[in-house]
């Protein structure tokens, strides 16, 4: 449990003050927050919160979305509220396509440009920015970074302290250069964020919500923790879910059920 840390999105309708306080009375000492979520509670209000509680922020989720006109002015705010609340890393979900747009490479190339002009305050802020691939079905929409080797790309020409990348179970385990890819990250002192959630079949209308707690579907989510740590990452082990079914229960009881899932199948 010293690496566990629940990601707000596995519990999305927990209200922080009941999030922390479920958290430390469960003795999680670590958890993975949102931008939207800490915005409704008020920023300095979640920091210090968390900060009182003794939580450690292991993310900040989310940044990115590099199609969007605003995208410099709010990803500059989104490195500045992850300083505020301590979280070392900056998730960025690259965004889809420009609207009339079918240029793939383009977009991409915009991705990594775009997240060279947020390296100087990353740096000054203590903040790594992580690019997270998504599972291609998501590319022309969320994410034109499918695969990690891409993420790995579009990261090599910055400090490895400002950029880095996610290696999320759910979005990558199909990949069958996955593991060479790890050990790459691993190599070039890359990875900054872990996340684990399994792979649910059939996925539900929409496919967003497609996630399932540890040992729900498909993904050797142990192979990947282990692969993660000999490729060198000691760091968090966030456990990040959607899926409606387990929205609309209690938070504690979906933080009891994660902490069981994480433990069995991941630890």
């Amino acid at each position: 449990m010293t690496r566990f840390s629940f990601n707000q999105a596995t519990a999305n309708r927990w209200p922080i003050p009941d999030l922390v306080a479920g958290c430390v009375a469960a003795g999680v000492t670590r958890v993975g927050l949102w931008r939207e979520q800490v915005a409704e509670f008020g920023l300095e209000k979640t920091a210090a919160l968390v900060k009182d509680a003794g939580l450690e922020v292991t993310s900040l989720c989310r940044g990115g979305f590099f199609q969007t006109p605003t995208w410099y002015e709010e990803n500059s705010r989104a490195v500045a509220e992850a300083h505020a609340l301590g979280a070392p890393v900056l998730v960025l979900v690259s965004g889809g396509l420009p609207p009339g747009s079918r240029d793939l490479d383009a977009a991409r190339r915009h991705v990594g440009e775009a997240i060279g002009c947020l390296v100087p305050a990353a740096l000054e802020a203590g903040v790594q920015l992580a690019i997270e691939p998504l599972h291609p079905m998501f590319a022309s929409d969320r994410c034109v970074v499918s695969t990690l080797g891409q993420a790995l790309d579009l990261a090599a020409p910055y400090p490895a302290e400002a950029v880095g990348v996610v290696v999320d179970t759910y979005h990558v385990w199909w990949d069958d250069t996955i593991w060479a890819q790890i050990a790459r990250a691993g190599r070039e002192r890359r990875i900054a964020c872990f996340q684990a959630a399994d792979w649910i079949t059939p996925l539900p209308e929409g496919v967003l919500l497609g996630r399932g707690l540890p040992g729900e579907g498909c993904v050797e989510l142990r192979r990947f923790r282990e692969a993660v740590d000999a490729a060198g990452y000691t760091g968090p082990v966030e456990v990040e879910v959607f899926h409606a079914g387990l929205w609309a229960r209690p938070g504690a009881e979906i933080l009891a059920d994660t902490i069981a899932a994480y433990e069995a199948h991941v630890a």
